[in-house]
């Protein structure tokens, strides 16, 4: 049996979304709220996936004469498959708090482009192992997350590797190992082995 008062109930609710409210009925003001708080969102994400683009990455020419370069000459960059990784694929990742995150930690390399501390080829060099320190300890902290967006052991097939990097990765997979373990200097050049610990 249904409640005799449930209709009114309903009708007193839509009469109080439509009464205006000083100016506008509260429904117009949820409906624009809504349509406005749509709108932002599209923008931000919008500019969120800007930021995420090859052209961002390499529009000042810190990354243009150093780390762009060398990734050019990289399987990353150029290979048999015609796969190719950008910049955000390694070094950004996929979810979206993850991504969120790591896009507040870059303002602060950000804010080192504005300041100069890597605006010359030679400041950059001197803080290589730096930089490939954080990026380093990022990714083993993470598991090599972004690697993984591409690569999984259980893809990997033993006929297309040698016998060596067949051997390694399942020494790697045993152990607990994560691909930035072995495979630093992949896509960028290593710092010298003089300044390494």
């Amino acid at each position: 049996m249904s409640d005799p008062k449930a209709p009114g109930a309903l009708a007193r609710a839509w009469a109080v979304l439509r009464r205006p409210n000083a100016r506008f009925s509260l429904l117009s003001v949820l409906v624009v709220g809504f349509l406005s708080g749509i709108i932002f969102w599209g923008g931000f994400n919008t500019g969120i996936e800007a930021t995420n683009t090859m052209e961002f990455c390499t529009s000042c020419h810190e990354m243009q004469d150093t780390v762009y370069r060398e990734y050019k000459n990289t399987v990353h960059y150029s290979n048999r498959s015609g796969v190719r990784a950008i910049c955000s694929d390694c070094h950004v990742p996929k979810d979206w708090v993850h991504k969120m995150a790591r896009k507040i930690q870059a303002s602060g390399e950000i804010y080192g482009k504005i300041m100069g501390t890597i605006d010359t080829l030679e400041k950059f060099e001197a803080k290589r192992l730096e930089l490939a320190q954080h990026e380093w300890d990022r990714m083993k902290a993470t598991d090599s997350r972004e690697c993984r967006n591409c690569h999984s052991y259980d893809g990997m097939s033993k006929a297309t590797q040698t016998p060596t990097a067949w051997r390694g990765h399942k020494e790697g997979q045993k152990k607990g190992e994560t691909c930035i373990d072995c495979h630093k200097g992949l896509a960028h050049k290593r710092p010298s082995v003089a300044k390494m610990d």
